[in-house]
């Protein structure tokens, strides 16, 4: 917008005018946002969608499914944020930059033992090239220089290609392109026959859903979710039409 045909006065007016937050104004009521109900998976539903996929994309879906992780979250996963011991995956600097430990599930855990021999081979090799660093922090990365060669700090699910890295121009090998992954799952859901509006994050509202179907406690499916505050969790209690918090009441197990 120009102000060239205006006054000093009338700009200084308006640009003060633009930043003064409204208040209430009385008989005026804010817009509620609507809380849309999420797209959920029904179990068949995902075990065709992942007989579609192979590899890491396989892997990377049933993570999303399994752990309940965000696409990034997933794709971004290093390899020492994996505790086999412990049946646990940990989530660092997720959305609102929290760290969370969510489960990981028994099956996985043969198939993503020999999914990592594979990917330090790799790792291996790009070393052997000249090349195996990945993209750190600036702050570790300035601490710790040579801690992006090290193999615990890799990425899970790393790029099938080395590449320049915009921030710094270096050639690394970054993770996984989401977009690559989306696609995958795209297909692996049209080739399913599925016709819902479904996408990566349907997992995760699966993995919610199924979880409060199965009688989970709703306050440790929203630890597992990483939500701040629980009524974004209890959405899922509407999905699966379930009152009281999707708690099941203890004469279920007596009747």
């Amino acid at each position: 917008m120009s102000y060239k045909h205006l006054s000093l006065e009338e700009r200084h007016y308006i640009e003060v005018s633009m930043v003064i937050p409204i208040k209430n104004i009385k008989g005026v009521h804010r817009a509620k946002i609507k809380r849309k109900i999420p797209v959920v998976f029904t179990h068949k539903e995902v075990r065709d969608v992942l007989a579609n996929l192979d590899g890491s994309h396989w892997l990377a879906a049933c993570l999303l499914y399994g752990s309940g992780l965000r696409l990034m979250e997933c794709m971004s996963l290093r390899v020492m944020n994996i505790g086999f011991e412990h049946l646990a995956i940990h989530v660092v600097d997720g959305k609102g930059a929290k760290d969370r430990i969510v489960t990981l599930a028994e099956g996985l855990v043969v198939p993503l033992q020999r999914h990592l021999g594979s990917v330090k081979n790799i790792h291996e090799k790009d070393l052997g090239d000249g090349f195996g660093r990945v993209y750190l922090p600036y702050a570790l990365k300035r601490k710790y220089p040579n801690a992006d060669r090290e193999w615990h700090w890799q990425y899970v699910f790393p790029a099938s290609k080395r590449s320049d890295d915009p921030r710094s121009g270096e050639v690394r090998r970054p993770h996984l392109y989401p977009q690559t992954f989306q696609r995958a799952v795209k297909r692996a859901i049209k080739d399913a026959g599925i016709n819902k509006l479904a996408s990566c994050h349907t997992f995760r509202h699966s993995f919610a859903t199924h979880l409060l179907e199965r009688g989970m406690d709703i306050r440790t499916v929203q630890e597992q979710l990483g939500h701040s505050d629980i009524r974004t969790t209890q959405i899922y209690t509407h999905v699966i039409g379930r009152g009281g918090n999707a708690v099941l009441s203890p004469l279920t197990g007596v009747l």
